[in-house]
């Protein structure tokens, strides 16, 4: 996809002038004709940028051109916020004196304000005359709009009760759990990402769970902080949490203290790192009382670590049979117990067989066929040609990128920036729809279409999100998400996203914070990680300054 954020960007922008044109600022009439004028430029300009959205490639020229309108839009909200925020604060009840002193202060800096709204003027005619200059409307109309890509294997989660073909290995890694072995056994998945590995390991974790006294299922992810995680699982045990108070070696000594006389099942989903797991497992206590511990990985090397390289304790996940893989398919598009038309069903066959038997791919590609009513069959086909040449058979990073990325493509403009904002979200967190739909409204990403209130126009939103299996459904209540959580992998997709955009930035150390001090572009979101809540405290450096 060649944009996402800029729109995203310009929407909010052109929402700050609607409301200087509005009653309430009426009296101000220098301001209200600059801001029609900003007005009428940008959606002109934004006409444009919606057309780029659905672009594949563009031209240098026209990127160029693009990253533009997005950092002049960014320095233009931000004056407008100022002056807003101005102008309202004189409505603060105060006395003569007071009142007469803050607004002659207030007169330089609103002249200040002034001033940079007509440089900012400037500006937009500068970017149109760019635009005339570079021909950037030829640019757009001879790119090439078809999305070529060549996936085999994307990832994307999927709710367990609709995973089929799962029996098989769930009995088999039952079988190995609960073995007549005494002494702590560890258990590995191993798979590429998006076979289902996550989905396998809960399902047994439900089955077997209620035969241990202590049971917890915990993520660890690319970037753990150990400490923090060893912390949660005390949590997650019911022992409290005082890691405030202790050392990591104190934390590892009073798990071990609280498991030692107790059964339990543990599960270290999504491990990365055999250091990690090297610290993790001292917190796990050999106490011969039939332990059981079960790993799921995406690194061969991990999960031999994880099992003391005992072939017989790893499990390789398998793809889907052919019989599954229709079933399932068949299923997401159609509905449940519902059969193909005869009209589609060579193409599904077509389909299915460049998924690769892989259940997250075949999910994608289903949610994505299933998010409009009644496709074409030249709908159905140009899909499948946007898959590439190849079958699958096995998978690699940059086709498993593939279909996400044709599923981000397919997303309406409006979901796009709410998609993408997503990335504020540290990895394996459950998010919460109640504060998404907040910040969606406060960063203007959401349209007042027809009168509609704001909060149930947002919560569509993340329903439809849900339902094009961007999201993970979370939490649910009488039918209604409430929570939702992001693929690992397709928050790869929306961190990349969201730096060719500039539309977020991610700190994980106090590197990646210099870093972003050293960048082109002013930081406009940015989300610290891991421990450097701190390392922005210092005065902000000019790419800081529009931080929100």
């Amino acid at each position: 996809m060649a944009t996402s954020a800029t729109t995203g960007a310009l929407n909010p922008l052109l929402g700050k002038l609607s409301q200087l044109l509005g009653e309430e600022y009426k009296k101000l009439t220098g301001v209200r004709k600059q801001a029609a004028f900003l007005k009428d430029e940008l959606s002109a300009m934004k006409a444009l940028l919606d057309k780029m959205e659905l672009m594949d490639k563009l031209d240098p020229s026209a990127k160029d051109w693009r990253d533009h309108i997005r950092e002049m839009s960014y320095d233009m909200e931000n004056c407008i916020d100022d002056f807003i925020h101005d102008i309202q604060g004189d409505h603060a009840k105060k006395g003569f004196v007071r009142k007469m002193a803050q607004r002659l202060r207030r007169l330089g800096k609103r002249h200040q304000i002034a001033n940079r709204i007509e440089e900012l003027k400037i500006l937009a005619v500068e970017a149109n005359a760019r635009r005339e200059r570079y021909r950037i409307d030829e640019c757009i109309n001879s790119s090439h709009a078809t999305v070529v890509v060549d996936p085999r294997i994307p990832a994307l989660y999927k709710e367990a009760a609709s995973l089929v073909g799962i029996d098989g290995p769930k009995e088999e890694l039952v079988s190995m759990l609960m073995d007549s072995t005494k002494k702590l056994k560890v258990v590995s998945i191993v798979g590429f990402g998006g076979l289902g590995k996550t989905t396998l390991a809960r399902q047994v974790y439900d089955e077997v769970g209620g035969q241990f006294t202590c049971t917890a299922f915990f993520s660890v992810s690319q970037r753990p902080d150990v400490k923090s995680l060893l912390s949660g699982l005390q949590l997650k045990l019911g022992m409290g949490d005082f890691s405030h108070d202790y050392e990591m070696q104190d934390i590892i000594d009073r798990l071990r203290e609280h498991l030692k006389q107790k059964r339990y099942l543990l599960i270290v989903d999504d491990l990365w790192d055999q250091s990690a797991w090297n610290t993790i497992r001292c917190a796990f206590a050999d106490n011969a009382n039939g332990s059981r511990v079960m790993v799921t990985t995406r690194l061969d090397d991990v999960a031999a670590t994880a099992c003391l390289s005992d072939r017989a304790c790893i499990y390789s996940m398998k793809p889907l049979k052919e019989q599954d893989s229709r079933r399932l398919f068949f299923s997401r598009v159609f509905g449940p117990g519902k059969f193909c038309p005869p009209k589609f069903k060579q193409i599904s066959a077509q389909i299915l067989k460049k998924c690769g038997g892989l259940p997250l791919a075949i999910i994608t590609i289903a949610s994505l066929l299933a998010s409009r009513e009644a496709r074409p069959l030249s709908e159905w086909e140009s899909i499948m040609n946007s898959l590439g040449a190849k079958s699958a058979t096995k998978p690699t990073l940059e086709e498993m990128r593939g279909i996400l990325d044709l599923s981000y493509m397919h997303l309406p403009v409006y979901l796009r920036p709410c998609f993408l904002y997503l990335g504020m979200y540290p990895e394996d967190r459950e998010i919460e729809r109640a504060d998404l739909v907040r910040q969606w409204i406060a960063e203007g990403f959401v349209c007042n279409s027809h009168g509609a209130d704001l909060d149930d126009v947002a919560k569509s939103y993340f329903n439809e999100l849900v339902n094009r299996s961007m999201i993970q459904p979370g939490r649910t209540s009488y039918g209604e998400v409430l929570s939702c959580r992001v693929h690992d992998m397709m928050l790869d997709l929306i961190l990349c996203k969201s730096t060719e955009d500039n539309f977020i930035s991610v700190a994980y150390n106090y590197e990646d914070v210099a870093r972003l001090h050293r960048s082109e572009y002013k930081v406009r979101r940015l989300s610290l990680q891991s421990g450097v809540a701190g390392a922005t405290s210092e005065t902000p450096a000019t790419s800081m300054s529009q931080i929100r």
